[in-house]
């Protein structure tokens, strides 16, 4: 039986508590600035298989090792004068580097779902950091939800995905970036992201001086999370670069909407990613908007259109893997009659 879910507020009790929770193999529910983690100890198979299991995840998706600092990421990561640079430039913060795993990392193959490579980030987030230092061991840590829902910005969103499937919840407030974190690939001599998030493309060609390429969906062996065709799905319809209400075919929706030229009407409801259009505002709000939006009283979401460019990318993306067919979840909603 699974034990009650324990949701503590921030401070030094709370963080010894959820450190000791991780060195015992438990589950523990954490903030980074890009969305709530689920952590467990990346070195212990049966805590990391934990993780799969509350998230009904895929195994063969491969996790994030989250560290404290460089340093103690490169005790599992070999790094290449790119990635120094990369890490120099970007961590802590919203940047995951995917790196050759070092032959003598201790960190479980089912984290890294049995590939040469390790997915390493050191979060800005004070509190996520503090809680990695007093661990004082590689966290495995994908996003707090049910594997292909909506990503979590709050502590009351972890609670309501995952319930008793994991015990703690150290409550940081909410997250401040909204996206996951950019996932770059430097495991051959091309620069290839694999995820688009937090940190945009041409901030990491700026700091290497040479291209970076956009790599394909991955339903089957993906390098990194993130990848896969159907992702971060409320359990309503998702429609994109909507300009006008289709009731026809949607019935009642509630539009996501953004910038000065979006003309809202007809819709059921409105709920404004930015008003101004500005890309960081809207990156912050997207998934706190998503799971406000992902009530059973509408039959879909609608999206207004968001440039491609800068923040809007990795928008673009999260928002086109949350509209495309999910035969393998299950719907949360039952459709109204």
């Amino acid at each position: 039986m699974s034990p009650a879910l324990t949701i503590r507020p921030y401070s030094e009790g709370a963080l010894t508590q959820a450190a000791a929770k991780l060195r015992a193999g438990e589950l523990v529910a954490f903030p980074t600035e890009t969305v709530y983690g689920l952590g467990a100890d990346a070195t212990n198979d049966d805590a990391v298989a934990g993780i799969f299991s509350a998230k009904q995840r895929p195994s063969f998706n491969p996790l994030i090792s989250h560290f404290p600092d460089r340093d103690a990421a490169a005790k599992h990561a070999l790094f290449d004068a790119r990635a120094d640079k990369l890490a120099a430039a970007f961590w802590p913060g919203a940047l995951t580097l995917v790196l050759p795993k070092r032959d003598d990392s201790t960190v479980s193959q089912l984290t890294t779902a049995g590939l040469p490579s390790i997915a390493v980030r050191v979060p800005a987030h004070e509190t996520a950091r503090a809680l990695l230092r007093a661990v004082g061991r590689p966290v495995a840590a994908p996003s707090a939800n049910r594997s292909g829902r909506i990503s979590p910005t709050t502590a009351a969103h972890v609670a309501a995905s995952l319930g008793n499937a994991i015990g703690m919840i150290l409550d940081g407030g909410p997250c401040g970036v909204g996206l996951e974190s950019t996932v770059i690939d430097l495991t051959t001599d091309r620069v290839v992201m694999l995820r688009p998030g937090g940190i945009t493309g041409d901030q990491v060609a700026e700091i290497l001086g040479t291209d970076v390429v956009m790599a394909k969906t991955d339903d089957t062996a993906p390098k990194s999370p993130g990848m896969m065709t159907s992702h971060y799905a409320p359990g309503l319809p998702v429609r994109l670069n909507a300009t006008a209400p289709d009731t026809e075919k949607y019935g009642h929706e509630i539009l996501l909407a953004f910038g000065p030229d979006c003309v809202p009407k007809g819709f059921d409801k409105v709920l404004w990613l930015s008003k101004t259009g500005n890309d960081r505002e809207a990156a912050a709000n997207l998934f706190a908007k998503l799971h406000e939006a992902d009530q059973p009283r509408f039959d879909g979401i609608a999206i207004a259109p968001i440039p491609d460019t800068g923040l809007g990318l990795a928008i673009n993306d999260r928002m086109k893997r949350a509209s495309a067919p999910r035969q393998s979840i299950p719907p949360i909603h039952k459709p109204n009659p």
